[in-house]
């Protein structure tokens, strides 16, 4: 089958746009995913237009596809705390405002922890936020990860996912990202049955609103609402499972981003591991 592998890994943005795309060169990396800021919260980096001149030419000569930002951990948008909620819609607002330095890509975030509101009141929090921050003169996908499901965390289900997009009013603005290592601890069987759990997610997302994928195996076992990522092959799902997720023809097309606890030199391995998987 044919079609470009768009495929890589989580880089540093500490050195700037342009050190992260020549990391990404040198392990020949097609995607870049980064945090916007400090993963735990904080000030953003300022943005040099220079920097982005320089990172845009050497993307467009060496094939770089596409950039997936990564909204900080903290960032809960249906937090009990209003202080927690405001702070995170001032700084996704930021981020997406950030984002149209390198305009026409991707911005992935956790939906939030409810914190024992209960789901309903979390997503309600959640689209509210969105509709007060995301506008039709964006040009960056927001995307909504799949998630685990410990604790409170909303997202594990397809359903809920669903439940944000129709409350939200600029919904042509959300996509949604697929974690590997997510939907097999939340309960979705993409080792024994992917077909079935594409089926699935297209009957109540729709497929087409499926954006990029985190391809990451686990640590944990079927069903265990852990969320710990492991090295390619070397966790629950298994390197054959995998390698059937990279090649279905519903998702080949898309940007697969490591998320696996590495160094640049292991993203380097694992990165040319799925290429020669890549059929």
């Amino acid at each position: 089958m044919s079609g470009a592998f768009i495929i890589g890994c989580h880089l540093s943005f500490s050195k700037g746009f342009y050190s992260m795309g020549a990391d990404a060169v040198s392990i020949r990396a097609s995607a870049i995913q980064f945090f916007t800021r400090n993963p735990r919260g904080g000030k953003a980096k300022e943005i040099d237009a220079g920097d982005v001149a320089a990172y845009n030419k050497l993307a467009n000569d060496n094939g770089i596809k596409t950039l997936l930002a990564h909204a900080s951990y903290t960032l809960n948008l249906c937090s009990a705390d209003k202080r927690v909620r405001d702070f995170a819609e001032e700084t996704m607002a930021d981020d997406l405002k950030r984002m149209e330095f390198t305009p026409h890509q991707l911005y992935n975030f956790h939906p939030g922890s409810h914190v024992g509101q209960g789901v309903a009141a979390g997503i309600d929090l959640i689209t509210a936020a969105l509709n007060k921050i995301l506008s039709p003169e964006q040009t960056t996908m927001v995307l909504l990860e799949t998630m685990a499901g410990k604790g409170s965390e909303i997202g594990a289900r397809f359903e809920e996912l669903r439940a944000i997009i129709d409350g939200t009013r600029h919904s042509e603005k959300l996509g949604v990202c697929l974690d590997t290592c997510h939907v097999y601890d939340a309960g979705y069987d993409i080792v024994g049955d992917l077909d079935g759990v594409l089926e699935e997610f297209d009957g109540i997302i729709g497929i087409e609103r499926l954006k990029a994928i985190h391809i990451n195996d686990s640590k944990n076992p079927f069903g265990s609402h852990k969320d710990r990522h492991e090295k390619i092959g070397q966790g629950s799902l298994g390197i054959s499972a995998l390698a059937r997720v990279i090649n279905h023809p519903a998702l080949r097309s898309l940007p697969f981003l490591l998320e696996t606890p590495n160094e640049l030199e292991g993203y380097a391995e694992e990165i040319a591991l799925l290429k020669k998987l890549r059929e």
